[in-house]
């Protein structure tokens, strides 16, 4: 989950390595490191526990200068947040350095071995125990710097994207993942390297994106080599970046979260594009006309994913259940490969990823892939290891998401998957044709009802300041509203860090019920259709114990604001639409409480955008 970056060429790397890290912080921000090789041969290494600029602060009066170097920002995995883990490290000699996202799994079997053989070890983290086998392959095997990585990363069990550096070979950087992202750039006589594009775009449009398995040497005035493990030439598959660097930039907004959730029109509009015209009756979606017949016969859905997208995987149960008539599962891909699932040949798996690099999915991926599955994927990164790894699937085209508390990710993936569901029920037959013909269009008019939604930000922030000091807060839905309140509980605690849980409404009674007080803020999804009436009974119960309600609302209603003690009101739509809707002042609220309460919304204590290990 730590962000890399890495430059070889005719200009300064320290500006490079600088700005790349800073927007690549998203990635994780508790430690961020350099390591530049300047004229005079010498490899000078600065790192600092904390943001990027703590790091800028302490290099200040430093040599920074070098035509070569690496930098990282750190999600601590082995060993706590400070400067001695923090990257790069060091091999023994300090002849390498090296920097890494992943987690070397087997690390303390080799670390103890080196131990024996005289190693000495400065920090906890598993990635100088790498470099140190790394450097003692190479010298023990008389190996250059690129097979000694090779070598070593045959005898490691885990995942990983690395970069090494060899003062002894200022013109050479090696880089190798295996389940962890790295793309190449590739300018006019000079290389980067970063986990993710946003690093690259500003130099150049031509990329390669790095396999698992594969060793990339990087020397100054040849063309870049790439070998996999078993010492196999590559040839490199150079892609153009669509990626625009005002995509990653925050456009007058104060955070990216913000000008986030007010790019939903469009990411929305964008997902659907091409896809959807309602006038025609017509869905088409190029990365699933492949498998149409699978659909059609397939008895069982899967969704497998992670956080936020296990949310989007909930709602798309009720759609695909509700439209296409076919049973639904909806798994947590950290837990779907550790309790030996049943899965059939025609079964049909859907992996939801924003980032398409998760750790967990993508082991769901290939459990599912084994047990003869057909595997699709819906993520929003072209090029990522999910979109290469399943069978097909659909971009949600929701663009850079830098903000680590996901928004447009979410409502990008409930649209795609709403036309996956339609898709499916056209396929399938199990839809009216005047049904579906209704939701294609009620689908097209969502961006203009988020625009409307997203007027309503002067009184979400009145409601934000009444609430701000709560400790905790419960969120109630029903049916396909009840994603919504787990996702809107989440967002609150996430970047606010105050206590939230989101509940079917009635469960409440199950227990939460006790909790329920005049100090207790309670958000409701309480918006007409079906379940209406069994709603304003919930939050009648909730009422009757003196807790506040806070009612997301149909525009119009009367009943539920009889009641409540505050009601968002949004624009009518198909109840199964709803979500897309009602979850935008979800957002919009917790965004508000916690700069408010002076919390750091684009990147929050302990988290980090994509989580790239297990």
């Amino acid at each position: 989950m730590c962000g890399i970056v890495a430059y070889i060429g005719k200009r300064e790397a320290y500006p490079i390595l600088i700005k790349g890290l800073q927007r690549l912080e998203y990635r994780g921000y508790d430690s961020a490191g350099v390591a530049m090789i300047n004229k005079a041969g010498t490899l000078n290494v600065f790192k600092r526990k904390g943001k990027v600029s703590e790091l800028l602060a302490f290099v200040k009066n430093e040599d920074t200068t070098g035509n070569i170097g690496i930098g990282h920002t750190r999600w601590a995995t082995h060993g706590e947040p400070n400067d001695v883990n923090s990257h790069p490290h060091y091999s023994q000699t300090k002849d390498l350095v090296m920097i890494h996202n992943g987690i070397i799994e087997n690390y303390a079997a080799i670390k103890e071995g080196l131990t024996k053989r005289g190693h000495t070890f400065l920090s906890q983290t598993d990635t100088e125990v790498l470099i140190h086998l790394i450097e003692e392959i190479k010298k023990h095997e008389n190996m250059k710097l690129d097979h000694a990585v090779q070598a070593a990363l045959k005898q490691v069990i885990g995942a990983y994207a690395i970069v090494v550096l060899d003062k002894n070979d200022p013109d050479t950087i090696v880089a190798a993942k295996k389940g962890s992202p790295m793309v190449i750039g590739i300018g006019t006589d000079d290389f980067f390297i970063a986990s993710d594009a946003s690093p690259i775009v500003e130099y150049t449009k031509n990329v390669v994106y790095l396999e698992d398995e594969q060793v990339a040497t990087l020397r100054r005035g040849q063309e870049l080599k790439i070998r996999n493990l078993k010492d196999k030439e590559v040839t490199p598959y150079v892609q153009e970046l669509t990626l625009e660097i005002e995509s990653i930039e925050k456009g007058g907004y104060d955070h990216f979260m913000l000008k986030e959730i007010y790019e939903q029109p469009r990411s929305v509009l964008d997902s659907m594009r091409g896809r959807l015209k309602a006038n025609e009756g017509e869905i088409k979606m190029g990365g699933i006309v492949d498998h149409e017949k699978k659909f059609e016969k397939a008895k069982r859905i899967i969704f497998v994913a992670c956080g936020t997208s296990w949310h989007a995987g909930l709602v798309a149960e009720y759609l695909f259940e509700e439209f296409a008539r076919v049973p639904v599962e909806v798994e947590y891909a950290s837990e779907f490969r550790y309790r030996n699932p049943i899965i059939f040949e025609d079964d049909i798996v859907i992996a939801i990823s924003q980032s398409g690099e998760t750790a967990d999915t993508l082991a769901a991926i290939e459990l599912a892939k084994s047990k003869g599955a057909t595997v699709l994927g819906v993520c929003n990164v072209v090029g990522s290891s999910i979109a290469r790894a399943t069978h097909g699937g659909s971009y949600t085209h929701a663009g850079p998401e830098i903000g680590v508390a996901s928004t447009k990710a979410f409502t990008a993936q409930v649209t795609v998957l709403t036309l996956m569901a339609l898709h499916m029920a056209k396929v399938r037959g199990t839809l009216s044709a005047s049904r579906y013909r209704q939701l294609c269009y009620e689908i097209e008019a969502i961006p203009g009802k988020i625009e409307e939604v997203l007027k309503l930000n002067d009184k979400l922030r009145e409601i934000a300041f009444i609430h701000k000091d709560t400790s905790n807060a419960l969120y109630l839905g029903r049916g396909v509203s009840f994603p919504v309140a787990l996702e809107g509980a989440l967002k609150l605690k996430e970047i606010s860090y105050i206590h939230a849980e989101g509940y079917p409404a009635a469960e409440m009674k199950h227990g939460p019920i006790a909790l329920i007080d005049e100090e207790m803020p309670v958000f409701v999804i309480a918006t007409k259709g079906a379940n209406y009436e069994k709603v304003v009974s919930n939050i009648q119960e909730v009422k009757a114990r003196k807790g506040k309600i806070i009612a997301v609302v149909t525009s119009g209603d009367t009943e539920v604001k009889s009641v409540a003690d505050y009601c968002i009101e949004i624009p009518e739509t198909d109840e199964f639409l709803v979500p897309l809707i009602a979850v935008v002042p979800l957002q919009l609220l917790s965004y508000h409480i916690a700069v408010m309460r002076g919390c750091n919304v684009d990147q929050p204590r302990n988290l980090a955008k994509s989580v790239t290990v297990e």
